[in-house]
């Protein structure tokens, strides 16, 4: 019988065997820092009725001011028809405003309105207060060492 046909039990490994690993699991550590860091934030968030992905999406307008649609997709990593939905939402609740580029009517550009901005200012607050305590207890050295070792690691991956 093919190896593709053979019943899943058929190709079970005995519990006691384990796979020898020469590194650590580095996805799985960036996830386990990225929910530490998410987990002093999230209530924040909560609290003023945003998920991750709208955060994110305002950290990318309050950055760059008007920007189209794809560039907030890639900057926020948020798939394009979910960008489509949070889009959406937060337009209805009044953060954002989406207008056709006249330049190309294909783009849309996005915009924080007058309440996103606050927001995003109230939020920014809170979260660079964290970052602060974040560096105060790793030191300044250590955490621009982080953020230089983690911009090398996403520039030698997106080479490949």
């Amino acid at each position: 019988m093919p190896l593709a046909r053979r019943p899943f039990a058929a190709l079970a490994v005995p519990a006691t065997s384990t796979i020898s690993f020469a590194h650590r699991n580095l996805p799985r550590l960036l996830l386990q820092a990225r929910e530490s860091v998410m987990t002093h934030t999230r209530p924040s968030l909560r609290a003023h009725g945003l998920s991750d992905q709208q955060w994110r999406v305002l950290r990318v307008l309050g950055e760059h001011g008007a920007v189209e649609t794809g560039r907030i997709a890639s900057e926020a990593f948020i798939p394009g028809p979910s960008l489509t939905g949070v889009l959406a939402r937060m337009e209805r609740d009044g953060l954002i405003t989406r207008e056709r580029d006249p330049a190309d009517q294909r783009r849309t550009v996005v915009q924080a309105t007058p309440a996103g901005r606050k927001l995003a200012r109230a939020l920014a607050r809170s979260i660079e207060a964290h970052y602060g305590s974040v560096e105060q207890a790793l030191g300044k050295r250590k955490l621009q060492t982080l953020y230089a070792l983690l911009d090398e690691l996403i520039a030698l991956e997106q080479a490949e």
